[in-house]
């Protein structure tokens, strides 16, 4: 992850591979303000497989944690997600909320497609 964006809109690091070490990296790198929810996340993820006796619940934390990293490696992504989630949470209208639902999966899609690529 030492690549440099090439763009002022381009991504602050490349895609990391979808592992633990690697997400966490990018999140200490791109988001450190979450990386309690992270190590959270990862225990909680580790304990459910545990008990469950499958890695469901490592995939999930993986797919997760990976489409996150997917928008905020680019901060006008992240930003315009922030934006809808405002507007969503604040909408009195059913075409507003409609719409930036809509957006709002978009960018979503757009990140699983990244991660699954």
């Amino acid at each position: 992850m030492t690549e440099q964006p090439s763009a002022p809109d381009g991504p602050l690091i490349p895609m990391p591979a979808l592992t633990p070490a690697a997400l966490r990296a990018a999140v200490a790198q791109i988001a450190p303000a979450q990386l309690p929810s992270f190590v959270e996340h990862l225990d909680r993820a580790v304990e459910q497989a545990a008990a469950q006796s499958t890695i469901a619940p490592l995939r999930t934390f993986l797919q997760w944690w990976g489409e996150f990293v997917a928008i905020q490696r680019y901060p006008a992504r992240a930003a315009r997600l922030r934006e809808l989630e405002a507007v969503a949470e604040e909408a009195t209208d059913r075409e507003a909320l409609r719409s930036a639902l809509a957006e709002m999966r978009q960018i979503t899609e757009l990140a699983h497609h990244e991660i699954s690529a």
